[in-house]
């Protein structure tokens, strides 16, 4: 109701049946926009984001000491809390990165929240939520009743428009994928078609991080998990170990 209050119509119906009549009309993309869950937070569950610091990215960067290259994606990235929490975490406690080629695409569907990851700037209710007071006052300046990230962790992070369900981007070979709680909301075969395109893309050595409702048994044999402390995450059948 706020979207056909907004786009001019009397009532809901009359948005109804303006949609019927085109398909592919603008006013599509804006209620599937509104009908998008977009619920995220700095270091969200904490645990995913602490086994990536202490034990995957280290592991990763040795093995990738001669080609010295890193490519991470966060699939359903909203407004950018989840791969604004792992660059801060590359810029803190990974600086030899800085010499690397690093690429960091964040996808979602919704360009609204999009708009919103890239310009980096976050009400103090979403600081509040996960952010560490330490990297609050590091990584972001206070601008008129928002914060603002840096710019060079904002530069680190390509935000892109992707629908899971349709057409993918390009990509390179993946090292890191993050793909938390979206594919709840998705049924058993759609849920298969994304595990196999990301089976597709991911490194043979590479990770996959779901949310903690999400797995990947019974969905696709080519993947195990994998515990770190209190994290679970993929990596396919018969790569290597950590260590």
């Amino acid at each position: 109701m706020p979207l056909a209050r907004a786009e001019g119509f009397a009532n809901f119906n009359a948005m109804i049946e303006t949609m019927k009549k085109s398909l592919n009309s603008e006013i599509h993309k804006k209620v599937i926009e509104a009908m998008t869950t977009n619920e995220t937070s700095f270091y969200r569950d904490l645990h995913p984001f602490e086994s990536l610091k202490s034990l995957i990215l280290p592991a990763l960067i040795s093995r990738r000491a001669k080609d010295r290259r890193l490519n991470f994606w966060c699939g359903a990235a909203s407004t950018g809390q989840e791969p604004y929490s792992i660059s801060m975490m590359l810029k803190e406690h990974f600086p030899t990165l800085s010499t690397w080629d690093v690429k960091f695409l964040a996808t979602d569907l919704n360009t609204e929240v999009l708009d919103r990851a890239r310009s980096g700037r976050y009400r103090q209710m979403e600081v509040n939520r996960g952010l560490p007071a330490p990297l609050l006052v590091k990584y972001f300046r206070e601008k008129a009743t928002l914060w603002e990230i840096h710019e060079d962790i904002r530069k680190m992070v390509d935000y892109k428009e992707m629908n899971l369900a349709e057409n993918w981007l390009p990509m390179p070979r993946l090292d890191v994928v993050f793909l938390r709680n979206v594919m709840i909301y998705f049924d058993i075969d759609m849920k298969k078609k994304i595990l196999a395109k990301i089976r597709s893309m991911l490194a043979p050595d590479g990770y996959l991080f779901l949310g903690g409702a999400e797995t990947t048994v019974n969905l696709d044999e080519h993947f195990e998990p994998v515990v770190f402390g209190r994290a679970t995450c993929y990596r396919l059948v018969g790569a290597k170990s950590l260590g």
